[in-house]
């Protein structure tokens, strides 16, 4: 009989490790979809921060600029700078002010609870003349 009762509980706690593996993150599946953008003037690189709820996924959001080393995602890009997304008019904007290095530099925001991550596209920046 005392088998017969261990092999409910185990059954109980695989089944949950299982549920949750499925779902991925707590509550992935109902966060907001969260955009960040990457310009540059010159050495100065700036962007914005926008989501459908953007006092929780936009405002002071932290933003990670990364300088691209070789292949993007390659292992090799160092993280370079970071700044918290705050209202300026009817945005959310960041910047790292002018940083006097030239290179391809991308911004990424992590996934927050109830907000997705994104990463944006790789931009070139180069000294002005």
């Amino acid at each position: 009989m005392t088998g017969k009762l261990l092999i409910i509980p185990t059954l109980a706690v695989g089944l949950a490790a299982a549920v949750t593996t499925a779902v991925g993150p707590a509550g992935a599946a109902g966060d907001a979809p969260t955009t960040v953008t990457i310009h540059a003037d010159g050495t100065d690189l700036s962007g914005t921060v926008s989501s459908p709820k953007p006092r929780k996924c936009a405002n002071n959001r932290l933003v990670v600029v990364f300088k691209q080393k070789g292949t993007r995602g390659g292992g090799d890009d160092v993280r370079f700078a970071s700044d918290t997304a705050s209202r300026s008019g009817n945005v959310f904007a960041w910047s790292t002010g002018n940083t006097g290095t030239e290179g391809r530099f991308y911004a990424k925001v992590r996934h927050i609870d109830g907000c997705k991550g994104d990463t944006s596209p790789t931009i070139r920046a180069v000294r002005n003349p």
